[in-house]
């Protein structure tokens, strides 16, 4: 299977899927599995499918409640931050090292 077959494969699931959603999913999908051939496998693709859908849904609110936190946090003045603050900080830094992960394939830091 190459990218342009797993695109077609992913239009088919989601057929009112924007063009970058479809490329989107064709990087996580791959990162998702060993080899691309695995995908050649309906039952592979769909359980694939699934698990970056969630995946990448629990990325996308953990990043919404952080930039929240972090909007909150950026008003307030640094020479002053909390040991809580520096928390926010840290958190921060994990769960965009989680949404990277999702993207180049490789694991998050351990913060």
């Amino acid at each position: 299977m190459n990218c342009h077959e797993l695109a077609a494969r992913i239009e088919h699931l989601q057929p009112h899927s924007s063009p970058r959603d479809v490329a989107r999913l064709c990087l996580l999908l791959t990162n998702a599995v060993d080899s691309m051939t695995e995908l050649d496998d309906e039952t592979i693709l769909t359980s694939a499918w699934k698990e970056t859908g969630l995946r990448l849904q629990a990325a996308t609110d953990q990043h919404a409640a952080m930039t929240e936190e972090l909007e909150d946090l950026a008003r307030s003045d640094p020479r002053k931050f909390s040991p809580e603050q520096i928390w926010i900080l840290i958190r921060a830094i994990k769960v965009q090292s989680q949404i990277l992960q999702l993207y180049v394939g490789e694991h998050a830091l351990d913060v």
